[in-house]
């Protein structure tokens, strides 16, 4: 078989790694790269009418979705799906697929990085030491032994945070209703007693219509003067303006932020120039040994519906 009459599968990004890549070396692996429209995409899904997407960037809408007359499969290259359109592909039939837990190391690292970045004022002592400002005797930080994490959403991530931030001397609250078999160490909780008693809040829950916006205005309002907010989840589980509210008045004493409503953020976005945020670009599962496990694990999931099996991951 030649590489022009190999099925197709079209990754929405402009590489895979190699041994995904040797994974799928039955399949011709065609690229859309890492910008494009949702027409352009529709368009790409028309011309080369793949068995399979491989999903690393954009929405993947209904329309996305009727373009592929072969499509039989849409493979998540990390564990969030949020961005597919799942009614429209259950009308076709198709399968959604994702890498769960590949990249849980690397995000529950970044979370813990962006939390001890915010607790210990890492970005704002490199800019005034850089400047020339010597803080010792006037900055004081916040110490995480004994101080209180209430993690929402209790997947693969979610724990791993908690057994990082347990291992700092932290007690942790969870949220999850859907979470079984939790470690001693991770208290169940209601969201409201995550309101009332948590030091840092971390996010680790998917974007759906119970969860969208869970941190706004009136929750904030409920949670301890000086909480800390850590998000490297999902933007839209954060109303934006109500959080840049909250962390000018003080009420949150800042926030480490991996994720955005809107990606790439507008030039405008309310969050830019705020001090006491802390923003990186969604880079949280971006590693090199995540991009090859999440890489593998989708190319997997993509083999096993293609093969037919049943318990495809």
């Amino acid at each position: 078989m030649t590489a022009a009459t190999k099925p197709r599968v079209l990754v929405t990004g402009a590489d895979l790694a190699p041994a995904a890549l040797d994974l799928l070396h039955d399949y011709q692996v065609v690229y859309a790269g890492a910008r494009f429209t949702e027409e352009q995409l529709a368009s790409l899904v028309a011309r080369h009418d793949p068995v399979a997407l491989i999903v690393r960037y954009g929405q993947i809408t209904p329309s996305v979705i009727r373009a592929g007359k072969s499509l039989r499969v849409i493979s998540k290259h990390g564990s969030g799906t949020d961005n597919i359109d799942r009614a429209a592909a259950a009308e076709r039939g198709i399968a959604i697929k994702a890498a769960a837990g590949a990249n849980a190391a690397a995000v529950a690292e970044h979370a813990i990085a962006l939390l001890l970045a915010c607790a210990k004022s890492i970005v704002a002592m490199n800019v005034r030491m850089h400047a020339g400002h010597w803080d010792k005797a006037t900055h004081k930080n916040i110490e995480l032994g004994g101080k209180t994490l209430a993690l929402i959403g209790l997947g693969a991530i979610g724990r791993r945070t908690a057994a990082i931030a347990y291992s700092l001397g932290m007690r942790i609250l969870g949220h999850d209703p859907y979470a079984k078999d939790l470690p001693d160490y991770i208290t169940p909780a209601s969201l409201d007693q995550i309101w009332a008693e948590a030091d840092a809040i971390s996010l680790h829950a998917p974007l759906t219509d119970d969860t969208r916006g869970i941190i706004n205005a009136d929750t904030l309002a409920c949670c301890r003067d000086g909480v800390i907010i850590v998000n490297t989840a999902r933007g839209g589980l954060i109303d934006e303006p109500a959080l840049v509210a909250a962390a000018r008045s003080g009420k949150v004493a800042s926030a480490g932020l991996d994720s955005f409503a809107q990606e790439p953020p507008p030039a405008d976005h309310p969050y830019f120039g705020v001090a006491n945020l802390i923003l990186s670009p969604h880079i949280g599962g971006v590693t090199r040994d995540a991009y090859v496990s999440m890489g593998t694990a989708a190319a997997n999931n993509v083999l096993a519906v293609l093969r037919g099996e049943k318990e495809a991951a």
